[in-house]
């Protein structure tokens, strides 16, 4: 058998890895270098972090159908295209603050300016407009990443193995972040921080090559052979009703005639193939309790991972002084994520494990290994207060939370397809992002402002033995380590047991 797959699942890693380090920039870059610049407040900052993931959510609303309708070969391409476009465009936002902004002529008189005087107004709601811009653009383009990937892993990859395959292109999440600290702090620092988008947008741009004369449908691909084609499609083979009238997979590939689709690679007794899924109209989609319980999961999930994405170089700056550029920032930051990168792996090889080993059904081994993970971000209300002792405690608790969230996202991606058809796969995975992405707009935006008046307001706002700010980031700590339990709970009331969607 061929593993050509597994090439295949190694491109989405490279893309998702790409897609976090391109989300993170700003991240790693607007504490200690744009900020200053651009004289922004944490509610500034809350404002683009919380818009973008809004963006992204209406984005993705629309991105599942997009690929579905486009393809998966060149929905990806344009999503990564638009997506590196858009990265590329921050670098250029100092330029045009200067042009919008009387009285400052050049980029580096934006930071001379004095501190809370009506030009650095002028300044701080220029440049956020400019930015909002271009992570809109980024947005756009990112929001068609895990469609077209959870669509390429449903094509490449039988049930069993698909929460496996999810994890490791989902891993590509949290090596982009742990390759963050060490590659765009010392690019902003030492070329300056517009270098560190453009060169890391430009990797966008090489990955498509790759993509371009690398991927295509299982089918076509001269890179699969009989034995792997079979692999890949051993569920609808055992889906007939009789098996031993329908031909081979590895027939059905040889004998296909030029130009004819055989995407899955069997016939039933109609002669229909089971690639010729009707797809499921797009409202109707919401009226099905499958899809309510992917989006209540994605809806109280991805914004707590988001919030550590865009939050955490700042949490250690504020509380430690400890910036992204320092060895000690880079090392919080790298040891978070490492913890991330290494626990999260295992994500997908749990359920596979309940599958192989325990006999349980895909979907049933899936969601008891969510119910698993959904305990790791308990650790999270450690954070704070170990944070007292040493900053190394909350890099490794947060570490923990974070690898909680990878793994489960592993699993929630997988249950898409395990109950929905192939031509609506993506649509749902879009519908569910829109959901993630509306969950982290109101966690983004509560944030910001949470952390400008709690610092404001200093010794006089209070929580649980904290005080200011440190009391406000540990009210968001508390929602970030029980959102999991509170997810799961209702998506397991919501769909007892395993009831695939028909068409």
């Amino acid at each position: 058998m061929t593993n050509w797959r597994w090439w295949i699942c190694s491109l989405l890693f490279i893309a998702t890895t790409v897609n976090y380090l391109d989300r993170q920039v700003l991240s790693l870059t607007y504490k200690e270098f744009i900020a200053p610049e651009f004289h922004w407040t944490d509610a500034d900052y809350g404002t683009i972090t919380s818009l973008f993931s809004i963006f992204y959510a209406i984005a993705c609303l629309f991105a599942g159908k997009f690929v579905d309708w486009m393809g998966t070969k060149k929905g990806y391409l344009i999503a990564i295209g638009v997506w590196s476009l858009g990265a590329v465009m921050h670098a250029g936002c100092g330029v045009a603050t200067t042009w919008f902004v009387d009285g400052v002529d050049s980029v580096s008189a934006l930071r001379a300016v004095e501190a809370g005087s009506n030009i650095a107004l002028s300044i701080s709601t220029v440049s956020v407009y400019l930015f909002l811009l271009c992570r809109g653009i980024l947005a756009l383009g990112e929001s068609g990443n895990f469609p077209a990937a959870i669509k390429t892993t449903a094509e490449y990859f039988p049930k069993k193995d698909r929460a496996f395959a999810t994890s490791i292109f989902n891993a590509g999440a949290s090596v982009g972040a742990l390759a963050a600290p060490l590659l765009i702090p010392p690019l902003a620092k030492n070329l300056g921080w517009e270098w560190a988008f453009i060169i890391i947008g430009g990797l966008g741009f090489l990955w498509m090559f790759l993509w371009q004369f690398m991927y295509d449908k299982p089918e076509k691909s001269k890179h699969v052979n009989e034995a792997e084609l079979e692999y890949i499609h051993q569920d609808d083979v055992a889906a007939l009703p009789e098996e031993g009238n329908a031909p081979s997979v590895a027939n059905k590939k040889a004998d296909a005639p030029s130009g004819v689709s055989t995407s899955a690679g069997v016939s039933t007794s109609s002669g229909a193939s089971p690639s010729e899924e009707k797809s499921i109209p797009f409202f109707r989609c919401f009226g099905f309790k499958q899809t309510w319980s992917f989006i209540v999961g994605k809806f109280l999930t991805d914004g707590v991972w988001w919030f550590f994405l865009f939050w955490a170089p700042a949490y250690f700056q504020d509380q430690f002084n400890a910036p992204a550029s320092s060895p000690l920032g880079q090392g919080l930051i790298f040891t978070l994520y490492a913890i991330v990168t290494v626990i999260s792996l295992f994500g997908g090889y749990l359920p596979k494990l309940f599958v192989e080993k325990k006999g349980m059904h895909p979907y049933n081994g899936r969601m008891l290994a969510m119910l698993i993970f959904a305990f790791f971000p308990l650790v999270a209300l450690a954070a704070q207060p170990l944070g007292a002792y040493s900053p190394w405690w909350p890099a490794v608790l947060i570490g923990i939370a974070g690898a909680g969230h990878q793994a489960w996202s592993a699993n929630i991606f997988s249950t898409v397809g395990d109950m929905f058809p192939k031509s609506t796969i993506a649509s749902i995975t879009g519908i569910g992002a829109m959901a993630g992405g509306i969950g982290s707009m109101i966690i983004q935006k509560v944030a910001g402002n949470l952390f400008t008046y709690a610092e404001a307001q200093g010794a006089a706002f209070h929580f649980m033995g904290f005080e200011g700010k440190p009391a406000g980031y540990f009210i968001m700590f508390c929602f970030c380590g029980l959102a999991y339990l509170t997810g799961w709970i209702i998506m397991k009331a919501l769909v007892p047991k395993y009831k695939p969607v028909e068409v």
